[in-house]
């Protein structure tokens, strides 16, 4: 059953959660064009059908599919993700990890603390986003200095909290 009003809600909060913590990291106007592509309809009409509040949508389409066609459409317009930095190498003949920009680092940063809030609820701690991240660390899935910066901020998050964090995130170079 699709839920398209409950998946409307869950990504404008979400949004409104990363608009806020980009401002935070004084990066507002990155924080305003945040995922937008989650409302066409290439993204919008698989997130409703497969809603279940408690995590990705483009979970459940990848369970029953083998792929998420919402994701691999999401992944190839918005630069906070790690996916979208990856580029045929024509030294090595490969496919590999871009290192991001720091600016879209401190957003995947931002988003993924929305993410958490939101996936967790009222059970929510600063630990939840590191505990995230433990699933992809050291698995070559991003460019080093891109994994090492991201985790050096979600490791800074969980021990010293948000106010500490994102006062150290305004001094970094965007």
């Amino acid at each position: 059953m699709a839920h398209p009003i409950k998946h409307f809600i869950t990504i404008t909060n979400h949004r409104h959660k990363v608009i806020a913590n980009c401002a935070r990291a004084g990066i507002l106007l990155q924080g305003l064009r945040h995922d937008l592509s989650k409302y066409s309809p290439t993204e919008f009409i698989p997130g409703a059908r497969f809603f279940q509040g408690d995590r990705s949508p483009n979970e459940k389409e990848r369970e029953l599919y083998g792929y998420s066609r919402a994701w691999l459409h999401h992944k190839g317009r918005n630069r906070h993700h790690y996916e979208y930095w990856n580029d045929y190498n024509p030294k090595t003949k490969r496919i590999e990890n871009v290192e991001m920009p720091v600016k879209y680092v401190i957003e995947m940063f931002c988003d993924r603390v929305a993410a958490s809030k939101i996936y967790n609820g009222e059970n929510y701690t600063d630990e939840h986003p590191f505990t995230y991240f433990l699933r992809i660390r050291g698995k070559s899935r991003m460019h080093p200095n891109t994994e090492a910066l991201l985790e050096k901020l979600l490791v800074m998050l969980r021990d010293e909290g948000e106010e500490k964090t994102f006062e150290y995130i305004r001094g970094l170079k965007k």
